[in-house]
């Protein structure tokens, strides 16, 4: 017995250390790039495994208030299909809304296959899921608790996605819970956005969908009313990036570092977890270095995880000592997911800039090449920027001591969150 203990405590210890000390990858370009080339382009299509469609149509949704009820029309005009993806879905007046329409068109005789996470929905996947199923939804669990399953439960689906009659495609980085559509426990509603998409890429979203579906129940989406044809409905050029852990190298990874690092003069990032790691630290004092004018909105004193605003406000230094600016937002809790590049690219999704969605979560994202949409998203940023207080290297260097010596616990997070 004394040698299983022993045994015991070496794996435990064996295992704290490799999962929260393992090396981060010295992610860097190999040459200079400009983001608006269309070498570029080339670049991203390649190492992103993915191909830009042409003829979409992209209208941003600012907030619950616009995404929800623009959603749920989606689903309530649904004939053949509804395919949805979720990392977050809880009970509530949103989830019982959503709940409602999934099952009224599954009565109707839609098919209506759902995912959610097992983590992200936990506490209300077994709840929802019972009206669900009995009114004819197919609901499967991404991931759940199995012992079988333990060297992967860090791996969750932190995908939001729902595709509707393989036509219509909504992406961003709000699930579904009240807290995007209203002030809950005397907070304010938390700040997102979604994008409504139309057009040939819409099938490969669908595609991305259909992964963790295969992984949950083996079916293989394969009907004709899941993948439409690739009909131009608009002239923005976008395409899907689907990212799953592989080794902890991920395409979400790629393409966030690689169009950070060939921007020629503007970068915009709202993201509400900024924990980037050594190798991102030093991508973004390369390009500021270069003179890129970059800007970061973060959450402020809002934010739904302290521990983790603590382990990023430690690393605030030494970017802005390279000279890049980073404003937190007052207003609420911002859960904003964008990157903007050269008034050209603009990126939006699930991914957060920090480890965890670089390394170990299954995201999406769309990048778009559209002056339009980057200056519809770019209203949005400044109306944010008007909202948060600006971080300035004094104000850092000046912060209390408890933060100071907290921040330097939480540095652990930085490999993980």
């Amino acid at each position: 017995m004394l040698y299983l203990t022993i045994i015991g405590g070496a794996f435990i210890t064996w295992l704290i250390l490799a999962v929260l000390f393992t090396p981060h990858i010295p992610y860097h370009i190999e040459a200079e790039i400009d983001a608006c080339s269309d070498h570029f382009l080339h670049v991203l299509e390649s190492t992103c495994q993915t191909h830009l469609d042409e003829g979409n149509h992209v209208e941003i949704l600012t907030d619950g208030d616009m995404f929800y009820p623009t959603m749920l029309e989606a689903i309530r005009n649904a004939r053949e299909t509804i395919n949805m993806e979720c990392y977050i879905f809880k009970k509530g007046d949103i989830g019982d809304a959503f709940i409602d329409a999934l099952c009224d068109r599954a009565k109707a005789g839609v098919r209506v296959t759902i995912v959610m996470d097992a983590i992200g929905s936990f506490g209300a996947f077994r709840t929802s899921k019972k009206p669900l199923e009995a009114a004819g939804c197919r609901v499967a669990a991404y991931q759940p608790f199995t012992w079988y399953r333990l060297s992967r439960l860090n791996n969750r689906t932190h995908r939001e996605l729902l595709v509707v009659d393989g036509t219509v495609a909504f992406v961003g980085g709000a699930g579904v819970a009240d807290w995007w559509a209203k002030p809950t426990r005397g907070k304010p509603m938390w700040r997102d956005m979604m994008a409504r998409i139309e057009g040939p890429v819409v099938s490969d979203i669908a595609g991305v969908l259909a992964e963790n579906w295969v992984e949950c129940c083996g079916e293989i989406l394969t009907s004709p009313e899941t993948y439409k044809g690739r009909h131009k409905v608009g002239s923005v050029a976008a395409f899907a990036v689907k990212s799953s852990p592989a080794d902890r190298s991920t395409v979400s990874r790629v393409l966030f570092q690689t169009l950070v690092e060939a921007a020629s003069a503007k970068v915009r990032v709202s993201t509400p977890y900024f924990l980037p790691d050594k190798a991102f630290r030093q991508a973004i004092q390369r390009t500021v270095t270069r003179g890129v004018d970059m800007t970061v909105i973060v959450p402020g004193t809002h934010t739904d995880q302290r521990w983790v605003r603590l382990a990023s406000r430690r690393m605030y230094g030494q970017m802005l000592e390279a000279g890049m600016r980073i404003f937190e937002y007052e207003r609420g809790m911002t859960h904003v997911k964008t990157l903007l590049v050269d008034d050209l690219w603009a990126v939006i999704g699930t991914t957060n800039l920090d480890n965890r969605s670089f390394e170990h979560n299954d995201e999406v994202n769309v990048a778009i090449r559209d002056a339009g949409v980057s200056a519809r998203l770019m209203q949005d940023f400044d109306r944010d920027l008007s909202g948060s207080r600006e971080i300035t290297l004094r104000d850092w260097r000046r912060r209390p001591l408890w933060e100071k010596l907290i921040g330097s616990i939480a540095w652990i997070l930085e490999r993980q969150q």
